[in-house]
């Protein structure tokens, strides 16, 4: 096996390659263990959902942002909402507004088929 290609000459080394390719996998195994997870929490609105709604969306929100997880908020057209698409964004910017102070938006409001969404993923300082 090559041990250092770029040396001069090439540095190789004779190893029992079943050996190898365990300590290998063992290795792999294990700088996958030490990742760091990304998890992503959904929050869905309605075109037309009211204040109270909203604030207890915010809350489980901000709990989410303070758990570092990134947050998917997204507005669900059914039927003939679709027809209230500035509803929709106006709720989602209102949202990432309320939610300055504990993450950034990492994408702004898009639409995509029936759903309009953003995500906010937590500020790094916390």
């Amino acid at each position: 096996m090559e041990v250092s290609a770029k040396a001069d000459p090439p540095v190789c080394r004779v190893i029992d390659y079943s050996k190898f390719k365990y300590e290998y996998k063992k290795k792999q195994k294990e700088i996958k263990a030490k990742a760091h997870k990304t998890v992503v929490k959904e929050i869905r609105f309605g075109p037309n959902t009211d204040d109270h709604d909203f604030n207890f969306k915010l809350k489980h929100a901000i709990n989410f942002l303070k758990d570092n997880a990134k947050v998917k908020a997204y507005v669900h057209f059914v039927g003939r909402t679709i027809v209230f698409k500035e509803r929709g964004e106006i709720l989602l910017l209102r949202f990432a507004q309320e939610l300055e102070e504990y993450g950034k938006v990492e994408m702004m409001p898009k639409l995509e088929g029936k759903r309009m969404f953003l995500i906010v993923a937590p500020k790094s300082g916390k």
